[in-house]
């Protein structure tokens, strides 16, 4: 598509930059951007990708405008609190720029989901505040090919990236692993200066135009940190990770799977379940000593996804799914010892308290799960 004469006068001081001139708003304006989160960070996304004449922006978010968001979140007004967000921000960005396509997706981004929404889009932005949604974006955009443009905040820090397939890093080869859930408070715990997030939104913004013009140099292998108290920015050079599950050279995750699971964070039903009262469980110690002795009488059911499955495993175990556990448990014997387990114990907790509701009572979780057991065992990679 070319510009119409108004766009060539809206956009005309960007034109006149010898770096973007008329073939390149045409490139913008053929662009179509996708941000996970209209929040603090999608909201600069979005308001100035919009005014830079981005022609198709698609909003992923399952919220409604909250009053604690207005400190922050500048796609919103008073008169938005308690409306459906990606509605609202629909709103707000026609009237910031009537020329720019809208795409609206009022859903939690999920396994399910994330390939199909994403595959139309030449750019992702994540703009998300908790980790199973950044793994899963980076995952995706991995398998997919698309560059992903990172940014996260918190109290008065931030920092941004941009991963690149098969040119740079991944976001999994900068945190191969998630931290536990009670180490990262939420910014609803730990909160978030107000100005932090356009900063930082503004940077993936910046990185977004460069990426779409092909100019400048991106930010890819480097994460920017910034501290607004002391107003310094910092670089860090990341390095591709060759064995990194998704993006290395023999990848060993290629379907997207339970990343609420693999970052260990509950949802209220199980939150309150672990309030309630713990499961019975084994040590890395004590497992190991039974199969160091071949004792056949302990079965060991693992029930992470098919790719963590392959990627390690103990010896003898069975594949069970805690998705598929209940369909499944007719394969299991009720008098039957049992030790199941997952990478960190949470999810395996989770299936032994489903499977003690259908009347199975000799089962032990795994203490801290095969990431634990790695510990004593060095031959199982940890992940």
């Amino acid at each position: 598509m070319t510009l119409t004469g108004e766009e060539i006068i809206r956009y005309s001081r960007q034109i006149i930059l010898p770096d973007v001139g008329k073939e390149g708003q045409e490139k913008l304006k053929n662009a179509k951007i996708l941000l996970i989160g209209t929040g603090g960070l999608g909201s600069p996304n979005a308001m100035y990708l919009a005014a830079s004449g981005v022609g198709t922006l698609g909003l992923v978010d399952f919220d409604v405008v909250d009053p604690s968001n207005l400190h922050r979140q500048l796609l919103f007004g008073s008169d938005d609190v308690g409306k459906v967000k990606v509605e609202a921000a629909q709103s707000r960005i026609k009237s910031i720029n009537p020329n720019v396509e809208v795409r609206i997706y009022n859903e939690k981004l999920s396994r399910k989901n994330a390939l199909p929404i994403f595959k139309d889009y030449d750019v992702i932005i994540d703009g998300s505040d908790n980790f199973p949604t950044r793994y899963l974006t980076n995952d995706a955009c991995i398998m997919l090919n698309k560059p992903n443009i990172y940014g996260s905040v918190y109290r008065f820090e931030g920092q941004a990236s941009v991963f690149l397939h098969k040119v740079g890093p991944c976001y999994r080869c900068l945190f191969p692993e998630p931290p536990p859930p009670q180490d990262v408070p939420s910014c609803v715990e730990g909160g978030v200066l107000g100005i932090l997030p356009g900063l930082i939104g503004l940077i993936q913004a910046s990185e977004t135009i460069k990426y779409l013009l092909g100019k400048g140099n991106l930010l890819v292998g480097r994460l920017l940190q910034v501290n607004v108290m002391d107003m310094t920015f910092r670089e860090l050079k990341i390095q591709r990770d060759r064995n990194c599950p998704v993006c290395g050279d023999k990848p060993t995750i290629t379907k997207l799977a339970d990343y609420e699971g693999y970052c260990g964070v509950g949802l209220g039903q199980e939150d309150l379940e672990e309030k309630t009262g713990a499961v019975p469980e084994m040590t890395p110690a004590e497992l190991k000593k039974i199969l160091d002795r071949g004792d056949k009488n302990i079965k060991i059911i693992d029930v992470r996804e098919p790719d963590e499955h392959e990627f390690s495993r103990l010896p003898g175990s069975i594949p069970i799914p805690l998705g598929d556990i209940i369909d499944r448990s007719n394969e299991l014997d009720p008098n039957q010892e049992y030790v199941l387990h997952c990478r960190t114990g949470k999810r395996s907790a989770k299936a032994i308290r489903q499977l003690q509701r259908l009347g199975f009572k000799r089962l032990k979780n795994l203490k801290g799960g095969i990431n634990a057991f790695a510990d004593i065992d060095r031959s199982i990679p940890k992940y």
